[in-house]
């Protein structure tokens, strides 16, 4: 069993239980359930930088990057920073996260908001838009086409975004439906961690021009943006290259100045 997978049964039991314990409808009672969001893509799109700033505590990989960070100083930061949006990891077990980070970084900044998640169940996208999400992931690599497809029309009937992760041409051919905003190219390799921006150099073309292209992971330069950029990239995550640092949201003012330039 590789991490994804093992990722994915643990999901599976934390959601089974939430479902037991808080049902969807107290979900729809949550603060943002009923409030308006902000579309991530239509930001990208508008956008000089097309900076996702990412919230994460820790990775698999990489074990702690930030124990103690706090959302709310780092939501402000990556806003005042001039971030188009920001990504905030809600895994407890293998990231760190928690339902509340999102809920906090919601009251505290006006940035899209991406809920970051292994999401395997529709209970999960009426949680995101409950606790003040604008964006959903729907990670390719663990949903079949049916699945997708029923994640990806429920996100919208609640007025979120979507955004569809995949690590190759197979994953975007099984997956591509009109009920998508963005398509993510994670340049991570889940099996064996190493990251390469070729990935999303290979993949470039096979995205149809209709949807916001993302690049994921393993950007830490100016020039690495300018690059992908040729390929058709509007959107680029960004984490643990702010969060490493003493202050995240000071490191993505700097970098994102640079890409202004």
């Amino acid at each position: 069993m590789n991490i994804l997978q093992q990722i994915v049964a643990d999901k599976k039991k934390e959601v089974a239980l939430k479902k037991q314990t808080i049902p969807v409808k107290s979900l729809e009672q949550l603060p943002f359930f009923n409030g308006k969001t902000k579309s991530l893509a239509q930001s990208l799109t508008q956008s000089k930088t097309g900076i996702i700033a990412e919230f994460k505590r820790k990775s698999p990989s990489k074990s702690w990057i930030k124990k103690d960070a706090s959302v709310v100083n780092i939501s402000k930061g990556y806003e005042q920073a001039g971030a188009s949006g920001m990504s905030i990891l809600t895994d407890e077990i293998y990231f760190g996260g928690t339902i509340d980070d999102l809920l906090l970084a919601r009251k505290n900044c006006n940035l899209p908001l991406l809920r970051k998640e292994f999401i395997i169940d529709e209970y999960q996208i009426v949680e995101a838009k409950g606790i003040g999400a604008d964006a959903i992931l729907l990670i390719a690599a663990i949903l079949n086409p049916k699945e997708i497809k029923l994640f990806s029309e429920l996100a919208k009937s609640l007025n979120l975004d979507v955004l569809l992760e995949i690590h190759h041409a197979k994953e975007l051919q099984k997956s591509l439906m009109p009920s998508l905003d963005m398509i993510g190219v994670n340049n991570r390799n889940l099996k064996t961690f190493e990251v390469s921006l070729d990935t999303s150099k290979q993949l470039s073309e096979s995205i149809p021009d209709g949807f916001v292209k993302i690049s994921e992971s393993g950007i830490s330069s100016v020039e690495a943006i300018s690059d992908l950029k040729n390929y058709g990239y509007q959107g680029f995550l960004i984490g643990e290259n702010f969060m490493a640092t003493e202050h995240p949201g000071k490191s993505a003012g700097k970098f994102i100045k640079q890409v202004i330039k």
